[in-house]
């Protein structure tokens, strides 16, 4: 296996570990008994999930996009 492939395995099973964790802390805000948020909130962070996802699929299709990372409600 050639070292760039190595390195890209390495980093890509690190991060999509985070991701997963990340996501799921994310998925705990839907907990209506211990936080409140307006379906317009609730929706916004679906839409900027499925948009960034969205990105990365081009990414690996077609090459870079630079989008801005940050969010705001």
């Amino acid at each position: 296996m050639k070292n760039r492939e190595k390195k890209f395995i390495e980093l890509a099973e690190k991060r999509m570990t985070r991701l997963i964790k990340q996501i799921k802390l994310v998925g705990n805000l839907a907990n209506k008994s211990n936080y409140s948020y307006t379906d317009k909130q609730a929706n916004k962070i679906i839409k900027t999930l499925n948009d960034e996802l969205n990105d990365v699929k081009h990414k690996f299709r077609n090459g870079k996009n630079n989008k801005s990372t940050k969010f705001k409600l």
